[in-house]
């Protein structure tokens, strides 16, 4: 039997004034997929993300998340429907711990409110105390355990990537989408992120993942959809797309 379907996405249409940024956009991911969007840059992958998160609302398109119809009108709402991502560029609470930081995260989950959180009774203070330690468990499960009581912003580059994930993962997703994780990272930095995906993975993860370091995508993911100027050009098994002659076009030109 195969995996069943975990994001399920058809027609979705996105303009901003004059310019067509999505183009009748499909996308189907299966359960502990790592599935990469890939194209050359202005294709509308971080436009695609940005809609099917909530921060951009789509002109037109359906949405299903794990076999329900959702609807992406708010970063809040697709955070609690079961979608958590992270940014091109890095958005962690700078002078919080980096334990604070994915502790953050947990509270996506959590029950007990504002009045909890003011009074302090007992189950507040349980939770509180079983945040603290799923938040030290996913820290050490990207790597960084050891570094839970330092302030967010004196991680290097490539430990605050990881921060990101672990906060992202915190909040339980059905869906973790990844936009461009590895924008910075030298050659040592982009093979421990590969692992981490991997392992990521391993754990029964479904991954949405843009990157512009096609070599990675190609032996990280199990398919991928490749969009140029916002329409669809190609989707398959990443051999697949390597022989395509429109992707081929897309990103070296004519004559290639």
């Amino acid at each position: 039997m195969s995996a069943p379907i975990i994001l399920n996405i058809s027609g979705v249409n996105k303009r901003f004034g004059g310019l067509q940024a999505l183009s009748e956009v499909n996308i189907k991911i299966l359960q502990g997929q790592i599935y990469g969007l890939i194209g050359p840059n202005g294709a509308g992958k971080t436009t695609f993300f940005n809609v099917i998160t909530g921060l951009y609302q789509a002109d037109t398109g359906s949405f299903e998340l794990a076999g329900k119809a959702y609807s992406p009108s708010a970063p809040h709402e697709v955070a609690k429907a079961g979608i958590a991502r992270t940014f091109q560029n890095i958005r962690l609470f700078g002078e919080m711990t980096v334990l604070e930081n994915v502790m953050v995260g947990c509270h996506v989950r959590t029950h007990q409110g504002v009045f909890g959180a003011v009074f302090r009774h007992k189950k507040a203070r349980l939770e509180e105390i079983a945040i603290r330690k799923r938040s030290q468990e996913l820290l050490d499960f990207v790597g960084i355990g050891r570094f839970g009581d330092r302030t967010a912003r004196h991680l290097s580059y490539g430990d605050q990537r990881r921060l990101e994930i672990a906060r992202a993962l915190a909040t339980d997703p059905q869906l973790l989408a990844l936009d461009e994780p590895a924008a910075g990272m030298n050659a040592t930095e982009k093979l421990a992120l590969r692992e981490l995906l991997v392992k990521i993975k391993n754990e029964g993860k479904t991954i949405l993942l843009i990157e512009h370091d096609v070599k990675l995508m190609m032996g990280l993911c199990d398919r991928l959809t490749v969009l140029d100027y916002g329409k669809p050009i190609a989707e398959g098994l990443p051999a697949e797309i390597q022989k395509n002659p429109a992707v081929i076009e897309a990103y070296l030109g004519g004559g290639h």
